[in-house]
């Protein structure tokens, strides 16, 4: 017995079999793909900052189309166009996932006799994205509108968002919570469309990266703590040397 035949395939009464919720499927994967690509490529361009100020600097100059500018500053206009967009995805996403989350007290109960009795770990996997996703419910549009209402990025104003605006406590949070979901959900698009058969390699290459991203994401955001703590407001931008 499997997770799916204890919960209902969506919450919504007469969908079951439905057209839709194959079509949910689809769109569920495809923007899950989306949004786990957009979070390694992330995290690995706000790594940067472990080069130095500089290093960081280039990399949002190049990310905002600082080549097009005849002073070579990027437009943080970019940015803010780029956090919409991810916004709408985020909110496809969640809304073609929210019709599998157990919605009844029942279910959890299912859920919890069937964790409890059988050591399956793609049920185990299952469980720990619905709780990531759980909590990114509140947390990423947050983090998300923030970057749409201040677009402005750099070593300093990142760094000030960070330290003076105490933007590390939902970092610290978001963190895991963001790694561990998109991961698991690339490891499930994976298995549920026949793109492997060896499940168990792909869990240890999940693993790894799990690991991996949330130590260079929390050593990214020690240097920005390290940065803002040596910064007097107000805050001026990064200006290269």
């Amino acid at each position: 017995m499997t997770v799916r035949t204890l919960l209902p395939e969506t919450s919504i009464p007469g969908i079951v079999g439905h057209p839709w919720s194959a079509k949910a499927d689809k769109i569920q994967s495809v923007t899950g793909i989306l949004l786990g690509c957009f979070l390694l490529a992330h995290l690995h361009f706000e790594s940067s900052i472990l080069l130095g100020k500089e290093a960081f600097y280039q990399v949002v100059q190049i990310l905002e189309g600082g080549m097009f500018s005849e002073t070579g500053h990027g437009f943080p206009v970019v940015t803010k166009v780029f956090s919409v967009f991810i916004l709408i995805v985020v909110m496809l996403h969640a809304a073609v996932a929210l019709r599998r989350f157990p919605a009844q007290l029942g279910q959890w109960r299912a859920l919890r006799r069937h964790m409890n009795g059988i050591n399956h770990k793609d049920s185990h996997a299952w469980f720990w994205q619905l709780v990531t996703g759980f909590i990114l419910f509140f947390l990423a549009p947050v983090h998300v509108f923030t970057m749409i209402t201040n677009p402005e990025i750099g070593p300093h104003l990142s760094a000030e968002r960070v330290y003076h605006a105490n933007a590390w406590l939902l970092y610290a949070l978001l963190l895991p919570a963001v790694v561990i979901h998109a991961m698991i959900g690339l490891y499930r698009v994976a298995v549920k469309w026949g793109l492997t058969a060896n499940r168990r390699g792909l869990r240890k290459i999940i693993k790894v990266l799990i690991i991996y991203l949330i130590v260079i994401g929390s050593l990214s955001l020690i240097s920005y703590l390290i940065i803002g703590s040596d910064l007097a407001l107000p805050v001026q931008p990064f200006v290269p040397e």
